[in-house]
């Protein structure tokens, strides 16, 4: 049973994880300087398999890693391999905050996906909340006044292939396991970026590796936190924490390369930002069945590290008497 009679640790545990998140993305960055994505992908998932083996250790689900639903499962893989590379890439080549601001989108993009993915019913408000928060992306973006870039095409395309995995994930987790939804986009990115590499790889110092490592121990530490918080508070607590990645973002590009947030991405990102809130509030007064922003519960899925909702699913499959 979730204890969520402590509100205020699940708070504190889900800002710890979105604070370990985005001290993995610094290691992406740093790494992005010096080897190509596809590298780092590939490593990223070669260091992470032992620690989402020891994660599915739990899972006492019998049958087979065979999908039930084979054509979703392979369409949430691809997007998450996808998603992965988009955001590795664009992690690489743009200002830690500018790519924040452009994934936070993805609840936007959720709402619009879950309704004909989930058959959702899509109201006014949350339309009109949809509508302000793409104003708040072009605001991001100022194509007048800003040469678009491929990092920030990839950090959309991220934030929609996030998105589309998420929705999907709401759509099949309940019957497929969690070993599945664990291990066949890691897979599949292990393997894609297995054949790629070669063609661009490069030797490795013993830091470099160091940060690979830390990047793996990160996300699993901030998974382990996610899954604590979820349980200790409810999700409309939990899930506006993953907007404070933006401080972070800040604290971070101005430590470690010199960024800083220009008022464009201020503005655009506290646009967006605002309009995923009010989604997320909107979703937990109870007006929607689904609630597929409220109950997404990970970030966008990389296919490089332990996504978190598939073992949440798992442990509510186990409790029959609980409902959406």
């Amino acid at each position: 049973m979730s204890d969520k009679a402590s509100p205020l640790s699940g708070i504190l545990l889900a800002l710890a994880a979105f604070g370990l998140f985005a001290t993995h993305d610094v290691a992406v960055k740093l790494l992005g300087g010096h080897y190509a994505v596809f590298q780092i992908v590939f490593f990223g998932v070669l260091l992470t398999f032992p620690l989402v083996i020891l994660m599915l250790l739990r899972d006492e689900e019998v049958g087979t890693l065979f999908p039930r639903h084979p054509w979703w499962t392979a369409l949430r893989t691809g997007s998450a391999v996808a998603t992965g590379f988009c955001a590795f890439y664009s992690f690489s080549v743009l200002p830690l905050a500018q790519v924040y601001a452009i994934l936070f989108a993805a609840p936007l993009i959720i709402t619009v996906l879950s309704i004909p993915i989930l058959g959702e019913t899509v109201r006014i408000h949350r339309w009109a909340a949809v509508i302000v928060g793409l104003i708040g992306v072009v605001v991001v973006l100022r194509p007048a006044n800003v040469t678009l870039e491929l990092g920030h095409v990839a950090a959309l395309m991220a934030a929609f292939g996030g998105a589309l995995s998420s929705v999907i994930v709401r759509k099949i987790g309940r019957e497929e396991r969690a070993a599945v939804l664990m291990l066949y986009p890691m897979v599949a990115n292990f393997a894609i970026m297995g054949v790629l590499m070669p063609f661009v790889y490069r030797p490795m110092p013993l830091g470099d590796l160091g940060l690979w490592a830390m990047m793996a121990g990160l996300a699993f530490l901030a998974g382990l936190a996610l899954i604590q918080a979820y349980r200790r508070a409810d999700a409309v607590l939990v899930a506006p924490m993953q907007y404070s990645q933006i401080v972070w973002a800040a604290l971070y590009g101005w430590l470690f390369f010199d960024e800083t947030i220009d008022r464009g991405t201020a503005i655009g990102a506290a646009i967006v930002i605002a309009s995923g809130l009010y989604i997320v509030f909107r979703e937990g007064r109870g007006g929607s069945r689904n609630a597929p922003v409220l109950r997404t519960r990970s970030r966008a899925e990389t296919g490089t590290s332990p996504r978190i909702s598939p073992l949440l699913s798992l442990k509510e499959r186990m409790v029959p008497q609980h409902r959406d």
